[in-house]
């Protein structure tokens, strides 16, 4: 019997980024891979203001790259646009 592969899919919790990430699993659990899915909140999740008043590039996509860097996830999922 083979060994089930596991991976951690990270992503935010917006709508479209679920739809996203619920895309991805589908096609991976496809394949054969169990999926779980890591919700990261991320600084432009939080955000109080107009986002165009962020300076910050990466607002969407620097703590799911971190949980990336220390292995709390396998895999992102992010929209192209939001990256820097």
């Amino acid at each position: 019997m083979a060994d089930v592969v596991e991976v951690r899919l990270g992503t935010r919790g917006s709508p479209l980024a679920l739809w996203q990430a619920d895309w991805v699993t589908a096609e991976l659990e496809g394949l054969g891979v169990r999926v779980q899915r890591v919700l990261i909140e991320t600084t432009g999740d939080v955000r109080t203001g107009p986002i165009g008043q962020l300076a910050a590039q990466g607002v969407f996509t620097k703590e799911i790259q971190r949980a990336l860097l220390d292995r709390q996830i396998d895999l992102a999922v992010h929209s192209l646009k939001d990256l820097p």
